[in-house]
């Protein structure tokens, strides 16, 4: 079935009527695209863009509503090619403005909710507004989320509270910031009513109730206000208005109270045609009935941050209207009066899509009343993200969540404010999939993933990297918990051992004293140096040499994140590397971070004597120096020969280890080697 098959498509074509003709062959061109088997998916798509109709939104918006099924969803292609392939298509036919709108939309249709949270619910509403570059694609959430809410009687169970709860945290508020109230107070009321049905039922009886037993009452305190009104000059509307049921059941839990002691459940609007009359009609009715002290504002001067401006005021209107005391000192009735003008009315009503305005025989266009200008500026995209994001970034984690941080905040902050056991064992991060180095400002949007091991720990270094305090605090609490903080006695450090050179013989602990009966060779013996390994701009990561290519010092090498397993130091020149599927996805640059020593090998022949390699070693250790590698063989009767790679700080002190070496009585000779 394809939309023009749909039962209610005859409806929707009549009322895109107003749309000039070449915008209705357009979004009739989108809406024959949309073909499925499911009738609800036709349904949700054609209600959906009535809403837009509602909101007076132009043509784009209802095209892009009706496409974005092709860029996600079941009808979107599977693959990445032929997605992106369908995406040009489309932007072809409708235009480049209509397709980055479908792809907003398609985009914040992935946040997830709904939030456990008030703090976590205020972070996705701002993430709203971080990922689109045009607000009318959150337009376009907000009414498929509406329609949603009005069909919801046809879910089941929990799963219909699990929305409800999600619209009212999240797309509800969002709706209000935008300055869209019908939108906002239909959706809470729905809300409502799906979530406490028993007290939604009891408001819209009581409601019913007064409105009949107010009705009469209205109806001569409007008259009265607009016959004073036409005498001062002043052309106005006064409307009645019974407010929204759950803004009824929010004061209700606010004074404790019942909903039939609920007296303010309706009130007067008084729609005029510039500002100055607003004020001259505030004097006017304070001059009819008695104001309440305390009930005044003023919406005009100081307008809120969605752009709503009105003045609110509320009278007390003694029964007989005409300011008289009725017969038996009946008390008179609160009455909440709003006074703005039509324009801003039309912003009250519909927000910030209220500046797409449609004039007709020239379409919809983006429009902004004579003096309205600045207050339009406020609630553009750029206006929003100023007032609401401040300083803060948003990302995702890998399911969905949102998470606040400062700007400049790195992944480290990102880990610790997932909870302190993932901060304290990160080993790196990946941002949209890329590996990046965990002192790297985050952006708002990046999917950010941290990578674990059981092995890894924090460094000083990290307290440079982080903006967070609580990541800055749970740093330095593990530093001095294992007394590796400034001023602590530092660890013996046992990880990043370099390995031998290929063909190398496994370490074993030097005899001290030697038997000449166990074998020809008298012993072999490899000293192992401690060096670093310095991960993109990280130090003191944990990782592991790979055992094919036994990377050593002075090789140039590269790391691989594998998984589970932290990052493995290969050579460059591995030939096992070309073996691993996903090296190029999960490569990491390294490089040794001890480069700055300098490397001696040298070989030794010497008569046998116990304990020659303990000598050895400490005559390089006399000059700050360290073996990083060593053997003797006993390749002659009571003759040792030996190899040897030591490290030293300065070039310069090789010639005095070399001296001092040929000084220890059973060596023979000794010939540097390079």
């Amino acid at each position: 079935m394809n939309a023009a098959e749909f039962p209610g498509f005859a409806e929707f074509s009549r009322r895109i009527g107003a749309y000039s003709p070449e915008d209705r062959e357009r979004i009739l061109e989108a809406s024959r695209m949309t073909e499925t088997a499911d009738p609800r998916t036709l349904a949700r798509q054609l209600g959906t863009a009535a809403i837009l109709i509602e909101l007076n939104l132009d043509a784009e918006v209802l095209i892009a509503a009706m496409i974005r099924h092709r860029l996600a969803g079941a009808d979107a292609p599977a693959d990445a090619a032929a997605r992106e392939e369908a995406a040009e298509e489309l932007g072809r036919r409708f235009g480049e403005e209509t397709l980055a709108l479908a792809e907003d939309s398609v985009k914040i249709a992935r946040i997830a909710a709904p939030a456990k949270t008030v703090q976590e619910a205020g972070s996705l509403r701002k993430m709203h507004f971080v990922m689109v570059r045009d607000i009318r694609a959150i337009l376009i959430k907000l009414a498929d989320k509406l329609y949603a809410l009005r069909t919801l009687e046809e879910a089941v169970g929990e799963a219909r509270k699990v929305a409800a709860q999600e619209c009212l945290d999240l797309y509800a508020p969002l709706a209000g910031r935008l300055g869209i109230s019908w939108l906002k107070d239909e959706m809470e009321d729905l809300c409502l009513k799906h979530l406490n049905r028993d007290v939604y039922l009891h408001i819209k009886e009581i409601v019913a109730l007064k409105r009949g037993e107010r009705s009469d009452f209205l109806d001569l305190v409007r008259e009265r206000i607009a016959g004073e009104a036409k005498a001062a000059g002043f052309n106005v509307e006064v409307q009645s208005r019974a407010k929204h049921f759950y803004s009824i059941y929010q004061k209700m839990r606010k004074r404790n109270k019942a909903a039939g002691e609920m007296y303010d459940l309706f009130g007067l609007r008084i729609l005029c045609d510039a500002v100055d009359q607003c004020y001259a009609l505030l004097g006017l009715v304070h001059r009819l009935w008695k104001p309440l002290d305390g009930r005044f504002k003023d919406y005009i001067a100081m307008p809120k941050p969605n752009g709503y401006r009105s003045l609110h005021t509320t009278v007390l209107v003694s029964p007989g209207i005409n300011g008289e005391t009725a017969a038996g000192g009946e008390e008179g009735r609160t009455l909440e009066i709003q006074i703005r003008t039509r324009e801003m009315h039309r912003t009250a009503e519909y927000g910030v899509a209220g500046h797409w305005l449609y004039k007709r025989g020239e379409g919809y266009k983006k429009h902004a009343a004579p003096g309205e200008e600045e207050n339009f500026a406020g609630l553009t995209l750029e206006g929003i993200k100023r007032e609401l994001l401040g300083n803060r970034v948003y990302v995702f984690t890998p399911q969905g969540k949102v998470v606040e941080l400062p700007a400049g905040a790195t992944p480290l902050d990102f880990a610790f404010a997932i909870h302190t056991s993932i901060g304290e064992r990160c080993l790196l991060a990946k941002a949209d999939g890329a590996v990046i180095p965990l002192s790297s400002p985050l952006k708002s949007t990046q999917v950010v993933e941290i990578v674990t091991a059981a092995n890894a720990r924090p460094s000083e270094n990290w307290l440079r990297s982080v903006k967070t305090a609580r990541a800055r605090n749970k740093i330095r609490a593990w530093l001095q918990r294992n007394g590796e903080g400034k001023n602590q006695p530092k660890k013996k450090e046992e990880e990043g051992k370099i390995p031998a050179k290929p063909g190398a013989k496994a370490e074993e602990k030097a005899p001290d004293q030697g038997s000449r009966g166990e074998t020809e060779k008298q012993r072999v013996v490899q000293r192992r140096g401690i060096f670093k390994v310095k991960v993109e701009d990280e130090k003191n990561m944990m990782f592991r040499f790979a055992k094919c290519c036994n990377p050593a010092l002075g090789d140039s090498i590269t790391g691989y994140v594998s998984r589970g397993r932290g990052i493995i130091i290969h050579r460059r020149d591995c030939s096992n590397l070309g073996h691993i599927p996903d090296f190029n996805e999960r490569r990491i640059d390294a490089q040794w971070e001890n480069t700055g020593m300098f490397l001696k090998r040298f070989k030794i022949t010497a008569r046998f004597r116990e304990n020659l390699f303990s000598e050895i070693e400490g005559v390089v250790r006399k000059f700050q120096g360290h073996l990083v590698e060593g053997r003797l063989d006993e390749t002659e009767p009571n003759r040792l020969t030996g190899y040897f790679t030591m490290r030293l700080e300065n070039r310069e002190d090789v010639r005095r280890v070399l001296k001092h070496l040929r000084g220890i009585p059973a060596v023979s000779n000794i010939q540097g080697l390079g």
